[in-house]
């Protein structure tokens, strides 16, 4: 593994034991104001996603210990957790999400806490990229032999470097994207790594207005029981 990247893992890993501190203290406010109240439940929402990013990236490391079971799994029950889990944030930050369910094949070759990941760091990504009162939109449509999970959003257009990174199917690093403020291109780096293990391949589409970032896998053999 390359010694930059190492250093960011391990440096991440350091990070979890104060965050879950400042979630505590958040927690441990009580009878607080309306407002107060607000302030609190989002610095509770923060610690908590960066705790969750903490924890991505430490699964990052540990991919090459070969622990993560593939399994057939179904693809919508882990987008409704997802999405379950992000909604307050969209609505929070006057974002609209709109999800579309097309595809035939319920069951697909995937790790669970992995394919979990790759679908919330793109929609968490979509989230930050789109601007106040836009959407963003999640799809899961059949695609050949492969069920693909699309992340639509309509923010600033994605660089060219990036954007043939993701095509390539592999995200060298967390770089930062030009244009799109905030990002350190985290959530891209984790979310090829996973789909990288699950052989899945992801990829990038730019639009005139955003970017849809998508990954494909590979459809299970196993009759659906859903």
């Amino acid at each position: 593994m390359d010694v930059e990247v190492d250093g960011i893992l391990v440096a991440a890993h350091e990070l979890k034991a104060p965050l879950a501190v400042l979630r505590q203290l958040a927690l441990s406010f009580e009878g607080v104001g309306a407002k107060d109240e607000r302030i609190r439940d989002e610095m509770v929402s923060v610690s908590e996603r960066a705790i969750r990013q903490v924890n991505d990236l430490t699964k990052v490391r540990r991919l090459e210990d070969g622990l993560f079971v593939m399994e057939p799994v179904a693809v919508r029950p882990i987008c409704d957790d997802v999405t379950r889990e992000l909604m307050h944030l969209f609505k929070y930050n006057k974002r609209d999400l709109s999800i579309k369910y097309s595809n035939r094949s319920q069951l697909v070759i995937a790790n669970r806490e992995l394919l979990h990941g790759v679908i919330y760091n793109f929609l968490l990504n979509a989230m930050h990229y789109s601007g106040a009162e836009t959407r963003s939109e999640l799809m899961v449509k059949d695609k050949n032999d492969r069920v693909r999970v699309v992340v639509r959003d309509f923010g600033p257009e994605l660089p060219t470097d990036v954007w043939r990174e993701m095509n390539r199917g592999f995200v060298e690093k967390p770089t930062s994207i030009a244009m799109r403020p905030g990002s350190s291109g985290l959530g891209l780096f984790i979310a090829s790594k996973f789909s990288h293990y699950m052989n899945a391949e992801v990829g990038a589409i730019r639009h005139r207005d955003g970017t849809s970032f998508y990954v494909d896998l590979m459809k299970s053999k196993q009759a659906s029981l859903f």
